[in-house]
Parts: structure tokens; C-alpha cells; sequence
């Protein structure tokens, strides 16, 4: 629960900030984080946090803090429990985060992106990376409006808040609470005074490696793969890690129960036979266990491809 709000805040912020090269600020009392709870397998509420604060330098250092004793539930008692017993007394939690300020060339009034953003997140005492996609628009000289492009869904055991969650729900006598929440976050930042537009910069050209593909266009399309897969070395989630997956042999990544037949499989990952695979695996390997059906679109391969590279260096 806890860490989907700021998990959120951070991309909006990141956007932002990367979009304008100046220094800008959180106005608290148009920035809103909420999140939705269900109780008793019914019964639907709407909680959220009352002051957000931070900014973005001009460098695009990012720091915002959420105030966890801002929490409202709209129930004095649970609000104390809230923060006493999910987050432990803890005054805030904070999210830092270094912008590439030659991402994002500079918005003009009345223009708008979609950015990816990765942060950290330091909550109750753990650092949590975070990343998610959102949307930004510059509505004037001296303000930008940001917000999650798409809902973001948290549980409780991720956030580290499971047992803080078991203790309220004793309290309250219920027979059940939410252990996954929806989650929605808007970011109004300002910065002082009316500043001229900047000259538009031109976007920089995709990065190239080894393959043919766009690096940033590949981390998109790797949005299909990573329901099961992770470009972390040494992380298997449903299927293998694929760090290092170019050139090396198949079904040799360490501490991964791979199926029989890909167990069995003489194959080298490269070029030739990932572009077969990921065009229709069940083709290339009958009887493999992965679900996926395969990307149609050559370009969607070799961008991936060329992403998968890059996180491998």
C-alpha cells in the first residue's frame, strides 16, 4: 500500500523536472496521493496523504518527501493507528532520484509526454527501487502538472506493511482488508516568477549498440516480458533473469528450474535464434513451457533486442 503512492510520486516528479531545466517546487495544496482500500469484501474507501513536499534542481537532483503522519482516513482512531502501527511512528518517507536532463527536451505551454522514471524510495528504513510511466504537461510558464499515466496496484507484504495491516485489522474486528490497492497520484510543481521559453532542443538520436534497434523504444516493448522476466543479474521471477542472455547458451542461467525440453535445448542466444524465438516460440521450441505467443512486428524484436544488450553492459 505504502509504497505504490510513492513509488508514483517519484516518476511524476522525474518527469517534470527532466522536462524543464530550471528549479521547481511540490505545491502541496494541489498535489494529491491517495489510495483505495476495501474492507469486509465491500465495503470501498478512499484514504490519502495531506502534504507532499520537494522540488527539482536545476541539475535534475529530484527529493520529495511524503509526510506519513499526513494520513487521512477520514477516522481520527485510525488515522493514529495508521501511523503508529503501519508506519511505526516514522515522520515521512523520502524518494530521491537524478534526472538526465538531456532526456526530455524542454515543453512548451500547452504541450505534453509520457516519460519512464526510476528512483529510490526510502521507506521505514528500506531503499525500494521504483519506476513506473507518466504523464506530464506544462500548463504555464511556471507551472507543470503530473500525474500516473496508468493505475498502479501495490500489496501490503511488497510495501513491508503486512503486519502493521494484521494488527489493524485485529483492532477493527474485521474479517478482511485490501492486501493490494489501487493507487493514483497528481503532482502540481511551480517555480518562481515567469521565465521565457527556452529554445527548443533537439531530441537526442536513439542509442545505438551492436544491434540495429532503439534502446528506448526496446525498454516498451521489454513491458510484455516483464510480467515474468527481469534484466536484474541473478533475479528469476517466473521465468530466467535475462541479464546476459545474448550469446549465452540456452537454459544456463544458475538457480532457475528451466522445462525438459529447454533443459535439453542446443541452443546459443543470438541474434538469429532470439529474433526466431520471440517471433513465435512455440515454433521454434515445441512444448517449451513460456506462454508468451510471440511479437509480430520485426522492429518490436530488434529493438528489444538491442535493450536487452544494453542492460547486459
Amino acid at each position: 500500500m505504502v509504497k505504490t503512492f510513492f513509488r508514483t510520486s517519484a516518476m511524476l516528479l522525474l518527469l517534470s523536472g527532466s522536462a524543464l531545466a530550471q528549479n521547481w517546487t511540490v505545491d502541496s495544496d494541489n498535489s494529491r496521493l491517495s489510495y483505495g482500500t476495501i474492507k469486509k469484501n465491500s465495503v470501498g474507501e478512499v484514504n490519502s496523504f495531506e502534504k507532499l513536499s520537494g522540488s527539482v534542481s536545476e541539475d535534475g537532483k529530484l527529493q520529495l518527501k511524503i509526510d506519513l503522519g499526513s494520513v487521512e482516513t477520514n477516522i481520527d482512531i485510525r488515522n493514529e493507528r495508521m501511523r503508529q502501527i503501519v508506519f511505526q511512528s516514522i515522520g515521512s518517507a523520502d524518494l530521491t532520484a537524478q534526472l538526465d536532463a538531456a532526456e526530455l527536451s524542454q515543453l512548451a505551454v500547452g504541450a505534453t509526454t509520457v516519460v519512464d522514471l526510476e528512483a529510490t524510495l526510502n521507506l521505514l528504513g528500506t531503499e525500494i527501487p521504483v519506476e513506473t510511466e507518466v504523464f506530464v504537461a506544462r500548463i504555464s510558464d511556471s507551472k507543470v502538472l503530473a500525474t500516473t499515466n496508468d493505475m498502479v496496484f501495490l500489496g501490503t507484504e511488497e510495501a513491508g506493511v503486512n503486519a502493521g495491516v494484521d494488527q489493524l485489522k485485529t483492532l477493527a474486528k474485521l474479517n478482511g482488508i485490501t492486501r493490494t490497492v489501487p493507487v493514483t497520484l497528481r503532482l502540481m510543481l511551480t517555480t518562481e516568477g515567469k521565465q521565457a521559453a527556452a529554445e527548443p532542443v533537439a531530441a537526442p538520436a536513439p542509442v545505438q549498440v551492436a544491434f540495429a534497434g532503439d534502446v528506448k523504444a526496446g525498454k516498451k516493448v521489454f513491458k510484455k516480458c516483464k510480467a515474468c522476466h527481469s534484466v536484474k543479474e541473478g533475479q528469476n521471477n517466473v521465468g530466467p533473469s535475462l541479464h546476459g542472455v545474448i550469446g549465452r547458451q540456452a537454459a544456463a542461467v544458475e538457480g532457475f528450474k528451466y522445462s525438459k525440453v529447454m533443459a535439453n535445448a542446443d541452443v546459443t542466444w543470438d541474434t538469429e535464434s532470439l529474433t526466431e524465438f520471440l517471433t513465435k516460440p512455440k515454433k521454434f521450441l515445441p512444448k517449451n513451457r513460456m506462454a508468451f505467443a510471440g511479437l509480430k512486428k520485426p522492429a518490436d524484436i530488434e529493438n528489444l533486442l538491442a535493450y536487452l544488450d544494453s542492460t547486459s553492459k
